[in-house]
């Protein structure tokens, strides 16, 4: 990775990126629809799946941003929600600005693990070993988002939450029943559920598919190695034994209330591995 892009990931995580991100929330219209989560929770496989079954363009990372934008690039999209909104991917915290939702919700562990495997493979880190890194990704200091924890409760107690205008996912379910979790997307977007439509979608955007389109990409910057990809491994529970019982219990004292409230296992009670993964 240059040393420019390198610089500019460290510097998202400064004061620097405020105006920034309220330059990107100009241009929003009250019918437009957010697909929101925290990053590697899944985001862009829904994002795939959905933007093929509301467009009928197959979906790739050359002509996404006109399909289901980036929030900040969203000028130019297709109004694809009725009424003339457009379905707009963020990873930013709850704001005001977002009237109508869906939230995808992943495991911590999974998020914290893939997120350290990523930013390793990019070298966009001060810190080598996993020890060192779960505390402050858990206090939301490696990551311009904010901690895992406050952005999702932030999600999922904002006022839309007490409305039908969230649909809230939970990436485990939309691993297991791919077809279901899309069809239960559109009828919430508004739109018709046509299972054949949906099931062609879901098939062109498989892991191994969206993987190809990754290799295949001429605008997306390659990343270095298997854990630097933009698309996961898409891996259910995969902390299991790769994090030791100390990670663990950071994990639990920081996030355990809210691990409960979804029905995620505290990590202490299952099986847990004895030296950290991807350290050096």
């Amino acid at each position: 990775m240059s040393t420019l892009t390198r610089w500019r990931a460290r510097a998202a995580r400064t004061r620097l990126r405020a105006p920034l991100v309220r330059l990107r929330h100009l241009g929003l219209d009250s019918t437009d629809v957010f697909l929101a989560s925290y990053p590697r929770s899944g985001n862009t496989m829904l994002r795939f799946m959905l933007g093929e079954a509301l467009s009928g363009v197959s979906s790739n990372f050359d002509q996404i941003q006109r399909i289901v934008p980036e929030i900040g690039v969203h000028g130019e999209a297709y109004p694809l929600v009725p009424g003339g909104g457009r379905l707009i991917k963020t990873h930013e915290p709850y704001r005001g600005k977002y009237r109508r939702a869906i939230y995808i919700v992943r495991d911590a562990r999974d998020v914290m693990f893939s997120s350290f495997a990523r930013e390793i493979a990019l070298d966009v880190l001060h810190v080598r070993t996993l020890d060192r890194y779960v505390g402050p990704f858990m206090q939301g200091k490696m990551t311009r988002f904010g901690s895992w924890q406050a952005h999702v409760d932030g999600w999922m107690n904002s006022p839309l939450a007490r409305t039908d205008d969230l649909l809230v996912v939970r990436f485990e379910e939309m691993r297991k029943d791919l077809e279901g979790t899309v069809a239960r997307c559109m009828e919430f977007l508004g739109k018709k559920v046509d299972m054949p439509v949906i099931r062609a979608a879901v098939l062109n955007n498989s892991l191994e598919k969206m993987r190809d389109k990754e290799d295949q990409a001429r605008t997306l910057p390659k990343s270095p190695g298997e854990e630097g990809r933009w698309v996961g491994k898409g891996a259910v529970h995969g902390w299991r034994q790769k994090l030791t019982e100390r990670q663990l219990e950071i994990i639990d004292e920081s996030a355990g209330d809210l691990l409960d409230r979804l029905g995620y296992a505290r990590g202490t009670n299952q099986s847990v591995g004895t030296t950290p993964a991807l350290s050096t």
